[in-house]
């Protein structure tokens, strides 16, 4: 995995600050020709690599027989495609294998940061070869966020710098450079698989906005939110959160 997603990683890198063509699927939601050649060649190598595993990715259309299927790949060719397409450094390629819906293996692959993430199920999660830990932050007011702006009611939060990828975002946590990371939104699994994985084995809480376990290879392939955090604040972001989330899930109920 890690050699499949270092030849994406390059492959990637090679096209980044270049001339792509480039467009919106939906808006607000760029994509670009790598992602689609990134696609295809994970497609290939990791369907050698485990021609059982179902697929899941960004940029293939889905298909329900990977709900029948024990093992499934869950990519995103770019994660941060925002800020590759600006010629930014803030975006990965994601790679997860999930097994009965947990990601037992994950990799995130950052060759414009120069780093390589990864983790297996029970055997901890490293950049490059430094094992990661979590930070042992024990109070939420002061705790580390990447952000661009505060909502006023955690201005009592300390903003730190913020890849648009939100794998790289929860990466963070796991590397203890950041103590919280939430969203209160729907997002996807393809865009925090890997790095779920790499934050739990770094010991960081990592549930749904809700404080709900979160679950992989889903019909929906979504879950709301995901907050990942040092654990000894793990809790309290969940009650602080609890009520915004709920109110977002109602209105769009």
């Amino acid at each position: 995995m890690r050699a499949i997603a270092a030849e994406a990683g390059a492959l990637a890198l090679s096209r980044w600050r270049t001339d792509f063509r480039r467009w919106e699927k939906s808006p607000g939601n760029p994509v670009c020709e790598v992602d689609l050649e990134i696609d295809a060649l994970l497609r290939d190598r990791l369907g050698a690599l485990d021609p059982e595993a179902g697929w899941l990715s960004e940029e293939t259309a889905d298909n329900a027989r990977r709900l029948g299927a024990t093992r499934i790949w869950v990519v995103d060719p770019i994660d941060g495609t925002r800020d590759y397409i600006r010629g930014r450094e803030g975006w990965a390629v994601s790679i997860a294998l999930v097994d009965h819906g947990h990601p037992v293996m994950g990799v995130l692959e950052a060759p414009a940061r120069g780093e390589r993430w990864h983790a297996i199920a029970g055997q901890g999660a490293y950049r490059d070869e430094e094992r990661l830990i979590a930070s042992d932050r024990s109070e939420l007011a002061g705790a580390r966020v990447p952000a661009d702006a505060l909502p006023r009611a955690d201005r009592d939060f300390a903003m730190v710098a913020k890849p648009n990828s939100i794998a790289l975002r929860i990466a963070m946590v796991a590397a203890g450079e950041a103590d919280l990371l939430a969203t209160l939104r729907w997002g996807n699994e393809w865009d925090i698989a890997a790095a779920v994985l790499i934050a739990r084995e770094a010991g960081a809480g990592v549930t749904d906005a809700l404080g709900r376990p979160l679950a992989f290879n889903t019909p929906e392939a979504r879950a709301f939110g995901v907050l990942a955090s040092a654990p000894g604040i793990h809790d309290a972001a969940v009650a602080r959160l609890a009520d915004r989330a709920r109110a977002v899930i109602g209105r769009a109920e």
